[in-house]
């Protein structure tokens, strides 16, 4: 998980307003090294402890609805790597080819199972195979589609110099995501526009302020705080 020398960063990373987020990063690279060998245990053992829940979620779903037991969406990780996310599926199969690419509160295409999922975030638990992996971390930004990847202001790109997490405290502060975007839709903006000049900017603070005081016990308080609050 250690930061890249700065010359073998994307070159659409090596940008003036990275550059104070990565030299922060550069002097943890103790915490950094703790910081994947906690993702790398924490995920083994929760992985082995709720393979009973995982199993029950998965007959469910199958049940539910047609299609797959898993949503693997490509998003965006460390260095703007595309990766295939999982997640429980809580949507109608092939949902993003039908629909935009958040979700609103009483979006249609939710399913019955889908809807008691995500009311209780469950729908993130197969998210521990991909920590496991190192395409993602327990704490970091939220993975984003390339979509709205390619919407990041050059500030922005700082919060790829770290995997993308499972939770973060953007996370934590729009755990009602769904409900602010149905306010603003319903004054007839569109979801997209919403999210990229309403929603993303604000998110956006909070990983930046992540990543400037970087801290791996703090990242910890982070964690408890989602089962807490989320």
């Amino acid at each position: 998980m250690l930061v890249k020398e700065w010359n073998e960063l994307p070159e659409f990373m090596q940008v003036e307003e990275v550059k104070p987020y990565y030299k922060v990063l550069r002097k943890k690279k103790g915490q950094l090294i703790l910081k994947r060998i906690f993702d790398i245990c924490a995920s083994l053992v929760l992985i082995v402890l709720l393979s009973p829940i995982i199993l029950l979620f998965s007959i469910w779903i199958k049940l539910d609805s047609k299609g797959p037991v898993f949503y693997r969406q490509e998003r965006i990780t460390q260095y703007g790597k595309v990766f295939r996310i999982f997640k429980f599926r809580t949507m109608v199969n092939n949902a993003d080819k039908i629909g935009n690419l958040v979700t609103s509160k009483n979006d249609s295409r939710i399913t019955k199972v889908g809807e008691k999922i995500r009311k209780y975030r469950i729908d993130e638990i197969p998210q521990l195979f991909n920590v496991l992996i190192g395409e993602m971390s327990f704490v970091g930004t939220r993975p984003e589609v390339q979509k709205y990847v390619n919407q990041y202001t050059p500030e922005m790109y700082a919060t790829l110099l770290l995997p993308a997490g499972v939770t973060s405290l953007a996370s934590i502060e729009f755990k009602d995501e769904d409900e602010i975007l149905e306010r603003y839709t319903s004054k007839g903006r569109e979801t997209n526009e919403v999210y990229v000049k309403e929603v993303l900017p604000l998110k956006m603070e909070y990983n930046l302020k992540a990543i400037s005081s970087f801290n791996f016990i703090k990242e910890l308080g982070t964690m408890i705080s989602t089962v807490v609050k989320v």
